[in-house]
């Protein structure tokens, strides 16, 4: 299995546990992809998923140029399925640690 995949099986069974309903999962464009599209009540959140990885610390891969492409993938997803309220978090996961930020921006 994938290390990618399997982090983003983690996310996901740690967002349904909260309550998430898991709309999409690698929802792909031309800019590239956004991990997990979930639903938190009426918010729409795009989810971005690191886990360990050698070299630098999960979250400082979520660098402003991966968020710029995520911000781009936003606005054609959104293009296609309108929401009133959304937001963008970033689940990372080292060891058996989950760190769920939540509304991280440019």
């Amino acid at each position: 299995m994938k290390k990618g995949k399997y982090f983003e099986d983690l996310a996901c069974q740690y967002l349904t546990s909260l309550g998430y309903e898991i709309l999409i999962r690698n929802f792909h464009c031309r800019y590239g992809e956004i991990d997990i599209v979930a639903l938190e009540g009426e918010t729409l959140v795009f989810v971005e998923v690191k886990g360990t990885h050698t070299g630098l610390e999960p979250a400082e891969r979520i660098d402003y140029k991966k968020l710029s492409k995520i911000y781009m993938c936003i606005d054609e997803f959104l293009k296609e399925y309108p929401a009133r309220e959304c937001r963008v978090d970033a689940i990372i996961i080292k060891g058996n640690q989950i760190e769920h930020l939540r509304n991280i921006s440019l």
